[in-house]
């Protein structure tokens, strides 16, 4: 009997963080708008229609701002989108549905495209999410998905268990585990996606304080909310001594201090009869040498 999932991340309070960052998300939304343009870049050179589509995490709309903007939007019919903060998306027109990314209420062949922009490294089970997605999709429909990598905030946790390590006498976690980029194709083809392909974007991002950092990652929703949090609490003295050591080792010359992201954009389609197969082996109708215009040797075979 396989066992559940971990259950890493509280995520009704990280619901509680997105309606609480709601109201000025706009101030901090430039890593959503970055990993929405992205996917609409990667629709523009497919030429076919998507009649139904979905965006997941869809917090302010910036994908379907983006897509307004963009010659893909006349091959996609409606867009419903999506979000586990009824806040996030109070206030707009257009197809609205509140749901959680660990249990979408979608039907089974339903949707020609899902897009997830920046949602999916809160969930605690990152394949099973996959997996739902993928059968909401009609065969050959479309997956495009971003979530923050393993190198995001390296300098911040860096910086916080050193100094934790150094006045506390040890270390636990304050930031959320992040993905492996190695790994990100795996994922998909582990939930049954043809085609996978996994890109990776890092952004460095600069600032005249690591305080406003920490303002920014609030205003986004970003904050901790691990299931098990760190027994301490962030204190000043201990958040001041992290803040020196960021400073100390990553100020640039002109005292400004960068904060890595990295996003890790999927890209997978439902499966599908027509989709290209890979060649079962030995059925090759050419052989390698006469590929590459060279001359065969047969490696001489060992003698009894």
């Amino acid at each position: 009997m396989s066992s559940a999932p971990p259950r890493l991340f509280d995520r009704s309070l990280h619901r509680k963080r997105l309606d609480r960052a709601a109201a000025g998300f706009s101030q901090a939304d430039f890593l959503h708008r970055r990993a929405a343009e992205d996917a609409v870049e990667r629709l523009e050179p497919i030429m076919r229609d998507f009649p139904l589509a979905v965006d997941l995490s869809a917090r302010r709309g910036a994908f379907r701002e983006a897509l307004a903007q963009s010659d893909a939007r006349e091959r996609i019919g409606q867009v419903i989108e999506v979000d586990a903060s009824p806040a996030m998306l109070a206030g707009r027109g257009g197809p609205r549905l509140v749901a959680d990314e660990e249990a979408l209420p979608f039907k089974p062949g339903s949707l020609d495209l899902a897009v997830s922009t920046l949602g999916l490294h809160w969930t605690n089970d990152v394949v099973g999410a996959l997996i739902q997605i993928r059968r909401a999709l009609r065969p050959d429909g479309l997956f495009i998905g971003a979530f923050l990598g393993g190198s995001t905030l390296f300098e911040l946790r860096r910086s916080l268990i050193d100094a934790e390590t150094e006045i506390l006498g040890g270390a636990g976690s304050r930031v959320s585990p992040f993905a492996d980029p190695a790994d990100a194709a795996g994922l998909l083809q582990r939930a049954g996606f043809a085609l996978p392909v996994a890109d990776v974007d890092r952004v460095s991002v600069r600032y005249s304080h690591p305080l406003k950092l920490l303002a920014d990652l609030r205003q986004m929703g970003e904050t901790n909310a691990l299931s098990e949090r760190h027994p301490r609490a962030l204190t000043r003295t201990l958040l001041a001594r992290a803040f020196e050591l960021y400073v100390e080792r990553f100020a640039e010359p002109d005292g400004r201090v960068p904060a890595t992201f990295e996003i890790l954009t999927l890209t997978g389609w439902a499966p599908h009869e027509s989709q290209q197969q890979p060649l079962k082996p030995g059925s090759a109708k050419m052989r390698l040498a006469d590929a590459l215009g060279v001359k065969e040797n047969p490696l001489p075979r060992d003698e009894d």
